[in-house]
Order: C-alpha cells, then structure tokens, then sequence
C-alpha cells in the first residue's frame, strides 16, 4: 500500500540520506556556524553570556524572560539584520536597556574549512562587535581571532555573511517565534506561499529578473546619431554658403561694370536734353521770322487792295513777294512740325531721373569703396594680430636658442625644477616624464610638421604611473601655472621594455611608420605615444600625392599617414593641416628665428601696403564726396536753368555753357567708375541687367549669407565639429555593434535563466512536497502541498489519524499541538531544500502535546546527526532532560530572572 511504500521511504531513505544533502564526512561544523555570544545592556538584560555553542546541536533552555528571544534577537542584529527582522520592536534604539547609553553584542564566527574568509588575515574565527546607541546608530566592528580590528564597514560584514552564505532574513536559517506564530496563524495561502519563495531564495531570484527587466534602457545610440546627422547637415549647407559667396562676388563684378554704362546713359541723356533745348531756341527763331513775315505779308496783302490799279505795273513784283510768302509759309510749317516734340520732352518729367540717377551713381560708388575700405581694414587687423603672434614666438625662440625647454612653455623649466624637488623629497613614486615632446628627438628633421601635426597636443603632455602621483603633479601645475591653459597628463603604470609591436605596427619596405622614426631613449615616453596615439600604426611620407596613392589600399595595420606638409590622409578622406611650420620639434633654432623675422618683415611691409592702399581709398573716398557735392550744386543750378529756360526760353550761349558743364561732369564721373570698376574685375563684363535691378539681388543674397552665418556659426568650428561627430559615431557605431551582439547574447542568457528558474522552482516545490508528505507519514499524519506559481499560493492540507480513511483538511482546523507540528514538517522540509551553516528555531515546540514534541525532537535529532557539518540552535522552554546523552548535543541553561531588580544571568551548559 502507499503507506507502507512511505514508510519505508521515511525510515531508510529520508533520514538517511535525503537530508545529508552535502554528504559531508566531517564531524564538526566549519566556516559560518556560531562558536559564541556575549550581550551587555541589550533588552532588559545587564549581562548575558558569552555563550559557548557546539558545533551540531545545541539547546537554549529556559523560563520565559530569561533572556532566550534576546539572544536570538542579538543574534540577528550582530549580523545586520533589521529591527523589523526580530519581530521585538520598530528601531534599533529600543533594544538598549532602560537607562543605559548604549548596547553591545559580540559575534564569533568560525572561519575554518575550504570556506574560510580571508583566513590569513582574520584566522579560524571572525569576531562581529556590535555597538547600538539610544540614538539608534549602529557600529560594527570586524576583529580577526586575535582581536585585531580589520574593518569597521558593513560592506565587509555583508561580503562576510555572503561567504558563509548566512541569511539573516531567510525564515529557514532564523525562525523566531513571532514568525512562527504569525505562520501557524495565517489564513492566506499566499503568505505560505511567500514563505516557501523566501525561504528558497526564489523571491530574490525573481526580484533581480525584474530589476534586470525594468534597468533595460533604451537604445542610446538613437541620440548619437540625430547628433551626428545635425552635426552633417551644417556641413553640408556650407556648401550652399559657399555657392551664394561666389554668386555675390560675380554680382559685384557686374555691378561694377553696370555702373560705367550707366554713366554714359546718363551723360547721352544730357545730351538729348540739352540738344532739344538747342532746337526749342531755334524753333523759337524760326517761329519769330514766320511771324514777321505774316505782318509783312498782311501789310503787303492791304496795300494790294488800294493798289489794284497798279497791279499790271507792279505784277512783276507781286509775283516776287508771291514767292517769298510761300517760302515763309513752307519754313513756317516745318518749324512748327519740328518743334512740336522737342517741346513735349521739354515739358516732361525726365530731366529728374537723369540727375537722380547721377546722385545714385555717386552712391553706389561711395558705398563699394566704404566696402573696399572696411575689407582692406579688415586684413591689415589680421595681418597685425600675426605680427604680434609671432613676435611672442621669437621671443620664446630666442629664449629656446639656450633652453630647448622653454619651446614648450616660459614656465616648463620651473615645472621640471619643481617635480624634481618633489622626487627627491619622496612625495612621488615615480618620476613623470614630460613634456612627451623634449623628450624625443626625429631621425628626419624634415617631418618635423608631420610628426608635430600627428601627435598635437600630447607633446606638451606629462605621464604618470599612478593617480596618487597624478595628483601631485596637478598641484605641482596649478603652484607654477597661475593662469591659463596646463599640460595634460597621461596615467599609466610605468614599464621598463618598450611594448613589443611587431604584430600590430606597420612595416612597410619604404615608408617608415611614426615610431620608427623617432629617437625615444625613455621606454616610457615611447609606450605612453603607443598607447595614446598608436604611433606604431602611422606613416611617415614626404609626397603627398604618394601618401594618397599608398593610402588608397593602406598597408596591413595603417590606419593612416602623414605627409611633409602635415596632411593628414585616411583611405577615403585627408585633412590639410592648420600650420604651416612646427613649433616645438624644429632643429635649427636660428634658422627658425631668421625664418620669422623674415616673416614679420615681409608682413610689416604688406601692412605698409595695406596703409598705402587705405589711404588712397580714403581719398578716392573724398573725391567722390566731393564730386556728389558739386553734381548736387549741378544740380540745383540746372534745376534753375532749366525753369528760366521753359520760361523765358534762354538763349543758346547759356545752354551752350551748360551743355559742356554737364559732359566735364559726366566725363569725370565715367573715368572714376571704369576704374573702380577695373579694381574690383579687371575683366570688361558685358551686364545687360540694370543698376537697380543687380543691387536688389545683391541685398538679398547678403541677408541670405548673414541669415545662414547666423544659424550656422563659425566656419571652422562646423568642420571641426563635424569631424569630431564623424569619429566619434564611427567609433560608437562599432561599439553598438560589439554591444549588441552582447546583449543579444545576455538576453539569450536571461531566457536560459527563466527556463532554469521556472525548473528549479518546479523541481524545489516537488522536493519539500515530497518530503513534507513523508515527515507527516512519520507522525501516522497524511497532507498535500498544492502549489499554484501562476497565482502565488500554496494550500496545505493535514489530516491525523490514518491516511486511507481520513479526510484531508485545512491546517487552521488541527489542534495547537498539530498545527505545531505540521510547521515543524513544513519547516524541515523546507531544511531539506536549502543552505545555510546553521539554523535556528525559537519556541518550536509551542502548542505541542508531549507525542507531538517527542516526534519532533525525535526527527530534528536524526536530521541533525545526519548532518554534523551543521549547526542546530533551539530555543524552548522545555527542560530537555528526556535527551540522549551525545557529545554532539550541548544544552544552555539561562538562569531565571531575577525580579525587583537588574537582571544578569550567566548560562551555564553541559554536553549530553
């Protein structure tokens, strides 16, 4: 039957074997378990211990208030547990005795064993000294067996407990009697559920799967990307910047040459004006003799009336005057068809414009030389500004020619001096080295510029060996620099062999690579340029075009080249270099002087030029100013001229007058703008677009241009940006490539994790299943476990009496004694199932008739002897005098309070 098959189970199998899980062979417990206790102040109690505890089992008996639950509880606190872990008050400041500053616990843990803790720092014991003030704080402090105090931090405690694999708030490990009593009174299989998970670790389990699950984040290389993607469009739209400079400067180039062809416009203009004003005056002479003639006529035509008589004699002569007046008449007419237009453009409002379109020239003239002026102003600043800079730079030269140091800096020889003093009074480990860059020499003094350019700032760079020494030297600095910007410095341990770069550097048959050409006698500065810069992987080549046709398949391990000129040159990309000669690994230092002198000289006489020209400008500035006044005062007097002509229709010697004032001034005015025109593009353009035309699209591309500039910002500070996005989203592209096929593989880990999980919890349930149903077999009880993992709850069910005819029930409808002894069956099981160095049970055997409390005692004990490598601490009133007699069973006696006055007990114990 199923009963015999458990009960042979449960007596040969179970207790025999099922629960010496480690099937150890030792005799006495090793690392973790509890030697001894000591409490002082703690609770209600003065003194209680030390507490000597065996190795297997051992009893804390005792009536109630002698201090049974306090040792437990000190226990738990010693060990970092919480107050709410002991079920005996809200904070830790409550448990210092009534009247008393403080309380102490003393711990001693063994640390012997495979699973010793530092043992040859702490020995074969670990001492926990626990100090608790009235104001709640706690102090622990970790002795090794001497009593040498080897660390005062938790953390060290928790790596402690974490070693020995002590639980402090796993149920299975300390069970106190209020959670014993909260268990055999709950009523939700939820909380019997709980205590399972956390009694098997589970829960924690499951809570880093969910801290796991909710710490994912989001795709960061999302925003890195929108960076770089910015950072390009800038790029990109310099282009069009650039598109619209070129467009502007052409459009400069056509007004220039417009403003010639409007000149002489405007001058023939004047002309037509000034000849139609020519024929209005002879119209009106004309127009004078036609008349004269009408009275001659007239007074010829009356006396023809009275004369009729001599008509025969006088016809020869009226056919004369006949002739005359048809001459007149003919003359007459023609006058009036010639003058009749000339006298409507007399009387129209064009004779405006012209001069308005003068003043105009005028000031678009003054306005491109105002632009001329402020060019010309603006280069002669820059031309100065590097005047000065390289003044500054002879003078360090020049203070360089007898202190190569000084190169690097004015405050580079102090610097040294004062990491010197600070090596010889011991306050660095070791010596850095640096500047990186005085201490290395080239083979080519010809690459001095590429090698400059490649390795920028790192040659005014320190290294150190370590940060302690890192440190120093920044105070070091911050003594000797006052102001402005530092050297940076470099940490990495100090090694004494050059790294060995054979494999990974660049050995090419005809270019030598960085490294190779450098004469570096200190393998520190050497490693130091290989690990910051990977000299090891860069070419050295004079000719550019080579570098680029080398480059366009790079050698094996080059990543990139360098050329005379300090071009950078990648496989698919180069940069030009921003100097054009080195400043700090030159050799000739006089050389270098007389270089730059001649440099200033040729740059003081370009800014004389600069002067020369500004000046004429300015003068030429004048004179246009000058011409606009007088072809204003030109204008006024034609203005004049031109009312007393439509007026009083002025003779022509004062229209002569004004006709040759006008071709002087417009003659003036064609010379200036050919040749400012000329300045500007010295080839004739052939513009058939109009002045005002040209300036309104060269206003509009100018508020294009500083719009754009606007947005943008400095040229070089886009390109400089860009490329610094472009590497760094290279380089973070082929990080998010390695890290994703990391995650995919720890995602594929957490999924193996979940399947295992999901295993061993199936697998635990169906273990302290089985053996609670076997326990309770022992007992003559019947029982199931029910678990629901999807519904968190676990339903017990225990029937006493005989399986086959008992119905099986609810815990919560046994007796005190059953309900106490089924926990004892659900907690051993549990034991079953679990690790820890030692365990503890407090007041297990409540409500426990005395059958019940013997089986109990009876199945505990074979448990425990069959698992002698770990320890066993109960706490019960119970006088235990029914125990066998064993060297492994050791029974704690406390004392009986003393009422009325200050309690202090000291156990005393005896082995059975």
């Amino acid at each position: 039957t199923n009963q015999n098959i458990l009960q042979i189970i449960s007596s040969e199998f179970i207790l025999s074997n099922d629960f010496a899980l480690m099937n150890s062979t030792a005799e006495e417990g090793e690392a973790g378990i509890v030697e001894s206790i000591t409490l002082k102040n703690f609770m209600c109690h003065t003194l209680l211990g030390p507490f000597t505890f065996g190795s297997n089992v051992n009893f804390v008996v005792g009536n109630n208030g002698s201090g049974k639950s306090a040792v437990l509880t000190a226990l738990i606190v010693a060990l970092g547990g919480t107050a709410q872990a002991t079920n005996r008050g809200a904070s830790l400041k409550g448990f210092v005795k009534e009247g008393e500053s403080s309380a102490e616990v003393s711990v001693t843990l063994r640390n012997t064993g495979r699973d010793a803790y530092k043992l040859e720092d702490y020995g074969q014991a670990v001492i926990i000294d626990l100090k608790l003030t009235r104001d709640g704080m706690r102090t622990f402090k970790l002795k090794s067996k001497s009593g040498q105090i080897m660390s005062t931090k938790k953390e060290d405690l928790m790596s402690i407990l974490d070693n020995f694999n002590i639980q402090v708030n796993n149920p299975v490990s300390i069970l106190t009697q209020e959670m014993s009593k909260h268990f055999l009174h709950s009523k939700s299989e939820g909380d019997k559920y709980k205590f399972f998970m956390k009694a098997t670790q589970l829960e924690q389990m499951k809570l880093d799967f969910i801290s796991i699950k909710t710490n994912k984040q989001p795709d960061p290389f999302l925003h890195g990307r929108k960076t770089y993607l910015e950072k390009e469009d800038n790029y990109k739209s310099l282009s069009s910047l650039d598109d619209m400079q070129a467009k502007l400067e052409e459009l400069q180039k056509q007004m220039a040459w417009c403003l010639p062809d409007v000149c002489v416009c405007v001058c023939v203009c004047v002309r037509v004006c000034v000849c139609v004003c020519v024929c209005v005056c002879v119209c009106a002479r004309a127009q004078n003799k036609v008349t004269e003639g009408e009275r001659k006529y007239k007074q010829i035509h009356d006396q023809l009336n009275g004369l009729t008589e001599r008509v025969q004699e006088l016809q020869p002569q009226s056919t004369q005057l006949k002739a005359v007046a048809q001459r007149q008449d003919s003359l007459l007419k023609a006058g009036e068809v010639s003058t009749e237009p000339h006298l409507l453009r007399l009387g129209s409002p064009n004779w405006d414009p012209c001069f308005s379109d003068l003043v105009r020239l005028f000031q678009i003239c003054d306005a491109c030389l105002s632009v001329k002026h402020s060019s010309i102003q603006n280069e002669q600043s820059g031309l100065q500004k590097s005047i000065d800079a390289n003044s500054r730079n002879l003078l360090t030269l020049k203070a360089s020619s007898s202190n190569r140091l000084r190169r690097f800096g004015e405050h580079m020889p102090g610097l040294l001096k004062a990491i010197q003093d600070a090596h010889r009074a011991g306050q660095l480990k070791e010596r850095p080295r640096g500047p990186l860059g005085y201490c290395i020499s080239l083979k080519d003094p010809q690459m001095a510029l590429a090698v400059e350019v490649c390795l920028k700032g790192q040659l005014q760079a320190f290294a150190c060996d370590n940060h302690k020494d890192e440190n120093v030297l920044q105070g070091l600095m911050a003594r000797v620099f006052p102001s402005g910007q530092r050297p940076g410095i470099i940490t990495s341990r100090f090694l004494d062999r050059v790294h060995d770069t054979s494999r990974r550097g660049v050995d090419h048959p005809t270019y030598p690579s960085v490294l190779q050409s450098l004469e570096v006698e200190d393998p520190v500065v050497a490693n130091c340029l290989i690990d910051q810069r990977g000299i090891e992987r860069i070419l050295l080549i004079k000719n550019a075009a080579e570098a680029r046709a080398v480059m366009a398949k790079p050698p094996r391990n080059c990543t990139q080249a360098f050329s005379v000129e300090g071009d950078q040159i990648f496989e698919n990309r180069s940069w030009s270099a921003e100097q054009s000669r080195p400043n700090f690994l030159f050799g000739d230092v006089e050389e270098e002087i007389r270089h730059l002198q001649r440099e200033m000289e040729n740059q003081t006489a370009q800014v004389g030029c600069y002067q020369q020209r500004k000046q004429k400008v300015e003068e030429d500035i004048g004179k246009n100013e000058d011409l606009l006044k007088k072809a204003h005062v030109e204008q006024k007097k034609t203005q004049v001229k031109r009312t007393s002509l439509c007026v009083t229709r002025p003779s022509m010697w004062h229209l002569v007058l004004l006709s040759q004032s006008l071709n002087v001034t417009c003659h003036m005015v064609g010379q200036a703008s050919v040749t400012k025109a000329t300045e500007i593009c010295p080839e004739r353009l052939e513009v058939r677009r109009t002045a005002r035309n040209l300036d309104n699209e060269i206003n509009l591309v100018k508020t294009k241009i500083t719009t754009q500039q606007a947005q943008q910002g400095n040229r070089e500070e886009i390109v400089k940006q860009y490329k610094e996005a472009y590497e760094k989203y290279k380089d973070t592209a082929q990080q998010m490539k390695c890290l994703k096929s990391f995650i995919r593989t720890l995602n594929q880990i957490i999924t193996d994790r979940l399947k295992a999980y999901n295993s061993l919890r199936s697998m635990l349930s169906a273990r302290c299943k089985y053996y609670f149903d076997s326990l309770l077999f022992q007992r003559g009880y019947t029982g199931s476990m029910t678990f629901n993992h999807n519904d968190e709850t676990l339903f017990i069910s225990v029937q006493p009496g005989e399986g086959d005819k008992a119905e099986l029930s609810d815990m919560r409808s046994l007796s005190g004694g059953e309900r106490s002894f089924s926990t004892v069956c659900f907690v051993l099981s549990l034991w079953a199932i679990t690790e820890a160095p030692f365990r503890c049970l407090d007041e297990f055997d409540v409500y426990m008739d005395m059958v019940n409390r013997r089986i109990s005692m009876d199945m505990m004990l074979k448990i425990a002897d069959s698992q002698r490598y770990r320890q066993f601490v109960f706490l019960t009133p119970q006088s235990m005098s029914s125990l066998p007699e064993s060297k492994f069973i050791r029974i704690l006696r406390m004392k009986d309070p003393e009422r009325g006055s200050q309690d202090q007990a000291g156990p005393w114990g005896r082995s059975l």
